[in-house]
């Protein structure tokens, strides 16, 4: 079964290509489109999508506030936001919402169709060609506040959750943690679990910035 596809932008000829770029893959399905965050609402009550490619700025709804509705169901599909490099923080704010990554709108097909499957099976992380860029703004304004918080959150965990935490921080994949930390994949997997539980975070992206605002990326 293929892993369906929800697109929302309110570009036409952006769902066109999106399109387009998703039929290619024999393992991606579009199952439907909308033009903004309201109609996103109804299209996925509709459809039940795997994966929701979400702009963010749409008139009405806009992507972060359909992002953090979205995520907030039970199941809740998993949500990758559309941005361009001058919106990081638009993006940080839905990522804080719970969506699992994000695509730039010119970033090739290949990295595309990868980037929906990496957040389908939960092993996504920020695009690393903007990864720096982004996460730049966690610097800005309020840094202490946030970085005791984080620290607060982090201290729940043991010694080797806080390594993989760090790890996950630092846009490592299941397999590159278990090599760097010497454990099976399986047992990293175990481990994100209970971050995602003792941290409160709705995904890998979440726990990252947890782990930046502390400031141990």
């Amino acid at each position: 079964m293929g892993i369906r596809v929800l697109l929302v932008d309110d570009d036409p000829l952006v769902r066109a290509g999106l399109r387009m770029i998703l039929s290619a893959a024999d393992d991606l399905e579009v199952v439907g489109e909308a033009d903004d965050g309201a109609t996103a609402m109804a299209a996925v009550d509709a459809h039940f999508p795997d994966v929701v490619l979400m702009d963010i700025r749409m008139p009405g709804v806009d992507g972060i506030t359909a992002t953090e509705r979205l995520r907030s169901r039970d199941p809740a599909p998993q949500v990758i936001v559309l941005t361009t490099f001058h919106a990081d923080d638009y993006v940080l704010r839905a990522l804080r919402a719970g969506a699992g990554g994000f695509l730039l709108k010119d970033t090739p097909p290949a990295e595309i169709l990868a980037a929906i499957r990496l957040v389908h099976a939960g092993d996504a992380m920020l695009s690393p060609s903007v990864t720096r860029t982004l996460l730049g703004t966690l610097a800005e304004g309020g840094a202490a506040d946030r970085r005791s918080v984080a620290l607060d959150r982090l201290a729940a965990l043991t010694e080797r959750e806080r390594e993989v935490a760090v790890a996950v921080g630092a846009g490592a994949s299941n397999a590159e943690i278990a090599g760097r930390l010497f454990m099976s994949e399986a047992t990293v997997k175990a481990h994100v679990s209970r971050l995602l539980t003792k941290l409160g975070a709705a995904n890998r992206v979440q726990v990252a910035i947890v782990v930046h605002d502390a400031g141990l990326a």
